[in-house]
């Protein structure tokens, strides 16, 4: 039988579900997300924390050995050279809970996808 999955309200109860060492380490990537696109609003978006501005901007997850961090295709993409040392995909990128988060990186590629998301939108409000 199979156990429910958790469902999350907020990235606060996301965040708190999680031994402190990590609570640590997600609050730090938020604040971090937050700096870097301080116009996104936050919510829970596939079960995980998700910033939105005019479109979903990135997500993340804490798993057992890694952190996710889901910047999208494009954010992957633009970044590849630089994500070469992780693990990734197609859009998402797994960054070893071992090791310190790459905070310089993660937030030029947020940056990136702000600015994105802002010139997608503009041009579909151009097109109206």
């Amino acid at each position: 039988m199979d156990t429910p999955r958790q469902s999350y309200r907020s990235i606060d109860e996301y965040i708190a579900q999680f031994p402190p060492d990590l609570q640590s380490t997600l609050a730090e990537l938020r604040e971090l997300i937050r700096a870097a696109a301080p116009g996104a609003v936050e919510k829970i978006s596939y079960q995980m924390p998700t910033f939105y501005l005019k479109g979903n901007l990135v997500h993340f997850a804490a798993f057992k050995q890694h952190i996710g961090f889901y910047p999208t295709p494009s954010g992957i993409a633009a970044f590849q050279a630089e994500l070469a040392a992780y693990k990734s995909s197609k859009g998402a990128v797994q960054f070893p809970r071992h090791q310190p988060l790459p905070l310089e990186l993660i937030t030029r590629i947020v940056q990136f996808r702000v600015a994105e998301n802002l010139s997608r939108a503009e041009s579909r409000s151009g097109r109206r």
